[in-house]
């Protein structure tokens, strides 16, 4: 992605101690940690040699100025940070005019790679140079490994080196490193370019691979690519399924959808298939998807094959602008994807706010998740984002009725809604919602639908689960909403939820599965 903001070079900032956490911004929710633009990543470290500092947190994101990547840790579950440094180029001689700067990514290698030891710690990150008038014309995709923790950082090599202003046309810039190793010890580095405007990809998405640890890297290979000159496809992350094949999201910005994200796959992280196939789309049954800078995790839940999680910037479709939402789908990515409210509620008032997220499964069925927020007083500045952090119980079997398949229905917000928003659904026999949902594992079930009336006598709606009615008994809950229950069985795969409309019109919040034994 190009950047679009010139970052001052008179700031900078140097913490000592235990980060204490400010007001957060009005319309946000979490715990504010300090000043960030953007590019939040974090890892919790499980392959120390001293086996206390497992369970240790390590964050790192970009903050306005030429000090470095701030890097800072937490030891009890990521309630409280304090910092330990920034890390700074080590490959330009302290030249005032290079600085590690931008797209920090954090990871911990859990078998050895080259002469680096298991519980090595890898930080690729962007060192942009400046000319002689202060103005950046250079990038050089950098990495570096710690083998203490996080408390001093050694200079691996460069992965790739690109050069130009993000805002001129002709630049060939690189960014956005995310590395990884490979089942045989290889490390692997995916990137953003632009180096082949000449050939018709105004930017494209590429790997390189390390036999020796990061010290020198191989030649690349292109792993998405549009031609036409038009589409950026951009910021891509990798994570590992399972069954051990890889998951690439990336934003395409200038697409047939601004920014739409999509999701690939591969068997080795190294063939992601025809790079001009863009992929599968993220995106609800409703047709809300998420939009710029996107993260993807594999998350546990339940019985396998567990949950691939997306979090983004904002949204397209009529999905929440803001970006608020981590969209989810518990088939391998088959399917249409459902929202969950992210533990952090940010604000999202200009491009970096929001730019690359965190998001960690905790113990005790927990998620992690970080973010920066936009401020409300000076929601366009960027160097005024704060960086922000939360946890809260993870929650993926709730199926959001505002993401289901709609007839005669419409998405409205409303804060006393889960997620911040229902549908608003005709009555019969016009009215309907439909639920294609998967469950890993068949048996009995409860389902549970919040709805609401609209004022009128109330009409419980029609809750039909693969074509049969499971009969509802229905109390009422707080801020005037009801909760309908009822029971049945559902096979193992896919199933198809049905609320049809009654004699009344009705605000449907959401349908929750839960199996009748517990989980």
């Amino acid at each position: 992605m190009k950047r679009l903001l010139p970052l001052s070079l008179a700031f900078a900032l140097a913490c000592v101690g235990t980060a204490t956490a400010a007001s957060a911004p009005p319309g946000t929710r979490g715990q504010v940690l300090g000043d960030g633009v953007g590019y939040v990543s974090v890892v919790r470290l499980e392959h120390q040699p001293d086996a206390a500092a497992n369970g240790h947190m390590l964050m790192v994101f970009e903050r306005d100025g030429m000090a470095g990547i701030p890097l800072y840790e937490s030891d009890d579950g990521g309630a409280h940070w304090r910092f330990l440094s920034n890390v700074t180029d080590q490959a330009h001689g302290k030249d005032p005019r290079w600085q590690l700067r931008w797209q920090p990514h954090l990871s911990e290698l859990a078998k050895p790679s080259a002469d680096l030891p298991a519980g090595t710690l890898l930080l690729g990150a962007n060192a942009t140079g400046d000319d002689a008038t202060g103005r950046l014309v250079a990038e050089d995709l950098q990495m570096y490994a710690s083998t203490d923790g996080g408390r001093s950082w050694r200079y691996r090599g460069s992965i790739v080196k690109g050069g130009g202003n993000p805002s001129d046309k002709d630049n060939h810039g690189v960014w956005e490193p995310n590395i990884h190793r490979l089942d045989d010890g290889r490390l692997v580095a995916y990137y953003s370019s632009e180096d082949h405007k000449d050939a018709g990809f105004n930017q494209l998405l590429a790997h390189k691979v390390s036999t020796d640890g990061g010290r020198t890297w191989g030649e690349e290979k292109v792993d998405v690519a549009i031609p036409g000159g038009v589409e950026r496809p951009g910021m891509a992350v990798v994570d590992r399924l399972p069954d051990g094949r890889y998951v690439m999201t990336y934003e395409d910005i200038d697409g047939p959808n601004n920014g739409q994200v999509y999701l690939k796959i591969s068997a080795d992280g190294l063939d992601w298939g025809d790079p001009a196939d863009r992929g599968t789309p993220v995106r609800t049954a409703a047709g809300a998807w998420p939009a710029a800078s996107p993260i993807v995790r594999w998350l546990p839940w339940g019985n396998s094959p567990g949950v691939i999680a997306v979090v983004a910037e904002r949204a397209g479709g009529d999905g929440d602008p803001s970006g608020r939402s981590i969209y989810w789908n518990n088939d391998g990515g088959r399917g249409p994807w459902w929202e969950a409210e992210a533990p952090v509620q940010k604000l999202t008032g200009n491009i970096h706010a929001g730019w690359t997220q965190a998001l960690l499964a905790m113990p005790g069925g927990r998620l992690w998740h970080a973010t920066t927020s936009s401020t409300a007083a000076e929601p366009e500045d960027a160097r005024k984002n704060v960086v922000m952090y939360a946890d809260a119980p993870a929650r993926f079997d709730r199926y959001e009725a505002e993401d289901a398949v709609r007839r005669w229905s419409v998405r409205i917000g409303d804060r006393t809604a889960s997620n911040g928003a229902k549908a608003r659904m005709a009555s019969a026999p016009g009215g309907q919602l439909t639920f294609p949902v998967h469950v890993p594992t068949g048996g009995n079930y409860r389902a549970t639908v919040r709805w609401q009336d609209l004022g009128f006598t109330p009409a419980v709606p029609v809750l039909r689960v693969n074509g049969a009615v499971w009969k509802t008994t229905d109390h009422t809950d707080r801020d005037g909403w009801h909760v309908a229950t009822a029971s049945g069985s559902l096979r193992e795969g896919d199933n198809t939820v049905v609320l049809e409309g009654a004699r009344r019109p009705a605000d449907i919040d959401y349908v929750q599965l839960d199996p009748a034994s517990g989980r």
